[in-house]
């Protein structure tokens, strides 16, 4: 079965924006040759983590997770590459930090999973519903990579 160019969202919650991390967590994205179509900083609305997080609505730690994910605005992320959803899970780890395998995101930057930097879409369904949850479609962009066809200055 052939591997396709998929699209999935990450978001780098409120700790790894106050921790300084974005740009370690997008680098990781970047040197596995996952390609940055939308990116943006946005302070999310009671609303929208209402939607995103509404399966866990009923569970006692919601309210708490609305109001850290509003503590500070998020960077929103969509990557485009081959088998994009599974590469970044693979890149991110598993939701637990102390359960992630290291070299990943979490492992390498978090202990708890109140505080685990990153959030990744975890299917192409569900990443397509992400990804027009927190961006207009003229947010996210086609462009082909820098080739050796381009050449600068003199």
């Amino acid at each position: 079965m052939a591997v396709e160019i998929q699209r999935t969202l990450v978001l780098i919650k409120p700790d790894g924006v106050q921790r300084e991390l974005v740009g370690d967590v997008v680098t990781r994205f970047e040197r596995k040759g996952l390609k940055i179509v939308g990116m943006k900083l946005s302070h999310l609305s009671e609303d929208v983590l209402t939607e995103h997080y509404g399966h866990h609505k009923e569970k006692p730690f919601f309210p708490g997770l609305v109001a850290f994910m509003r503590e500070t605005p998020v960077v929103a992320v969509v990557l485009e590459g081959l088998g994009a959803v599974d590469e970044v899970r693979k890149i991110v780890g598993s939701t637990n930090p102390l359960n992630a395998d290291a070299g990943t995101i979490r492992a390498d930057f978090s202990m708890s999973m109140a505080g685990n930097i990153v959030h990744a879409s975890d299917t192409l369904e569900n990443a397509a519903i992400e990804i027009a949850r927190f961006f207009k479609p003229d947010e996210v962009f086609s462009y082909g990579k820098l080739t050796d066809k381009y050449h600068f200055g003199a």
